[in-house]
């Protein structure tokens, strides 16, 4: 069966429970819970256990309801349903259910184009305005410059404009590079020539200092259909935001691997049949964030630093989606951040639609 099905009786037993569900709650299949409490099977799922413990009480059960499992962050679509005798007495509940997390991330990646789309219309615009004015006060300063040759405090307050000038220009370019559509130059990319390419790009974008980049890839690495091109500016983003949370000690340790199976992480292009798929862990050594700030980091003009624009993330993200890919993000909040870039070595037309 494709979905998950569990039953329990009134003293709280579980009397039923397939391998679906088994899977789906990551429980070790080779173990018999057959009169085993639901409380003590899933005690890793206290919302799973709250749902089960009200089905003899409640009223009006819950009917293609969705929850989402904190462990693991998958999400299940469930109906609750009493199991009666031949006198209509209920001895029994019974729980059926769905992965949803594939068809939650699809929904997600559509309202984030949604947004993107409104704001991108409105970025553009401003970007546009912004960017002639900008222009012209970097003009003006410098001519201003060349007029205090002789008064340097003057000269420094011009040059002062002049920095914060280009600054502002910066961003508004990135903000323009943004809001434009993704056009991808598909072709057999290398991704280790990628991210060769990426650790000279950021070396030359960001003070690496004292850092240690370690580039551990196997040798039978497969090309994958992608822009080679964008794919260096991903991983450079990536880089110099490791080096900007390192600040110039530590290391950054790059790593891939071709998995093909949905336990290895393989992407469902359909929900239910893995693809051959690369995996790029970029992990460094830094301090960490916190998960309230992982859950925004790729945020459109979300940031925690003082002069930047908060669209390298988002700019990256948008990459990897046209990749028809993943990124995600784990750390442990004290000690270290890792960026996992997710890629199928084939477009398929499932992900295509």
């Amino acid at each position: 069966m494709r979905n998950g099905v569990l039953a329990i009786n009134r003293s709280g037993h579980l009397v039923l429970i397939n391998d679906e569900a088994c899977r789906i709650f990551t429980l070790p299949l080779d173990h018999d819970y057959l009169g085993d409490s639901y409380g003590d099977v899933f005690r890793h799922h206290p919302d799973v256990v709250r749902v089960l413990g009200g089905a003899f009480d409640m009223a009006t059960l819950p009917n293609r309801a969705e929850l989402r499992l904190k462990p693991t962050g998958k999400v299940i679509g469930y109906t609750l349903s009493l199991i009666r005798d031949e006198r209509d007495q209920a001895i029994g509940a019974a729980l059926f259910f769905k992965d949803l997390t594939h068809v939650e991330q699809l929904e997600e990646r559509e309202r984030l184009r949604d947004r993107l789309a409104a704001l991108g219309e409105m970025a553009a615009t401003m970007a546009h305005e912004i960017k002639n004015p900008l222009a012209g006060i970097e003009v003006m300063a410098g001519l201003l410059r060349r007029q205090l040759t002789e008064k340097p405090d003057a000269q420094a307050l011009v040059n002062d404009i002049i920095s914060e000038a280009k600054m502002a220009n910066a961003i508004v370019q990135e903000m323009l590079e943004f809001v434009r559509p993704v056009r991808l130059q598909l072709d057999r990319a290398s991704l280790p020539d990628a991210l060769t390419s990426a650790i000279t790009m950021a070396d030359g974008k960001a003070r690496r200092g004292d850092i240690r980049v370690d580039l551990l890839l196997p040798d039978d690495l497969p090309k994958i259909q992608g822009d080679e091109h964008q794919l260096t500016q991903v991983f450079a983003n990536l880089l110099i935001n490791a080096y900007e949370a390192l600040e110039g000690r530590g290391a950054v340790a790059i790593t891939a691997q071709m998995v093909d199976s949905n336990d290895d992480g393989a992407l469902l292009p359909d929900g239910h049949h893995p693809v051959p798929t690369i995996i790029v862990e970029v992990a460094d050594t830094g301090p960490g964030v916190s998960a309230e700030l992982t859950d925004k980091m790729f945020n459109p003009f979300f940031t925690t630093k003082p002069q930047g624009s908060g669209l390298g993330l988002a700019i990256v993200r948008k990459i990897v989606d046209a990749h028809e890919g993943r990124i995600d993000v784990r750390s442990g909040g004290t000690q270290g951040t890792c960026f996992r870039v997710i890629l199928p070595i084939e477009h398929t037309d499932a992900l295509v639609r």
